[in-house]
């Protein structure tokens, strides 16, 4: 019994691990986010902005909302699968309420994203589909304005400026270009579209989100 369990174990095992000891299927949901909208993330010492490009929808589709708030103080974007993307906000804002209810305050930056890590991190122990989708978190707590971005394997990166999805490289090196830690909202919102277009070489639909430090709000502009 314990020779059968062994070899299952054993068949299954290079089904993750690939030649060079890369997770085969979190390499795949990579690639899944790859091909999704380009989006982008801006953050300075006063506000955090993200943007996402709005893929044209077909006859009498309503385009999808690719721009979220979490909790007052917190929203999020991604790129990938859209119905991932969505469970994804869904968990967020569950750990956001979570918080609130057992501690009367607003969840910090970086426990949520932790925690949104530790959850994306599971798919990767288990024999399960990891979440198709990168996503792009950005708020306000106590200690600052925070941008952070997660990848389907739970590794997570705190920044200035991120790209994702379509492009993501061209749309990147824009920001790195043309960033500034003192510009203002409307000059970030600028620079989001300019990278956006940039990758996909044509004028884009952008929806758009932003909180600053002195309000301390997420709001979509």
């Amino acid at each position: 019994m314990a020779e059968a369990g062994a070899g299952g174990f054993s068949n299954r095992y290079p089904s993750f691990y690939g030649p060079e000891g890369r997770l085969v299927l979190v390499d795949s949901a990579l690639e899944a986010v790859n091909r999704g909208s380009t989006t982008i993330g801006i953050k300075t010492p006063s506000f955090a902005l993200l943007a996402s490009h709005i893929k044209p929808a077909r006859p009498l589709m309503e385009p999808t909302e690719k721009v979220f708030p979490v909790d007052s103080h917190v929203g999020a974007t991604g790129s990938g699968y859209i119905g991932d993307i969505l469970q994804l906000i869904d968990e967020l804002r569950l750990e956001a309420q979570k918080h609130r209810l057992s501690f009367e305050s607003p969840i910090d930056i970086g426990s949520l994203t932790k925690h949104l890590g530790g959850y994306l991190h599971n798919y990767t122990i288990y024999a399960v589909r990891p979440q198709a989708a990168s996503v792009i978190i950005a708020g306000a707590d106590q200690t600052g304005v925070h941008m952070y971005q997660v990848d389907p394997s739970g590794t997570y990166f705190r920044g200035a400026g991120f790209a994702i999805g379509q492009s993501a490289d061209s749309a990147l090196d824009v920001i790195q270009r043309e960033y500034s830690a003192d510009m203002t909202v409307e000059q970030a919102v600028q620079l989001g579209n300019k990278a956006i277009e940039k990758a996909l070489g044509e004028r884009s639909v952008v929806e758009t989100g932003v909180v600053t430090a002195k309000e301390g709000k997420f709001r979509k502009l």
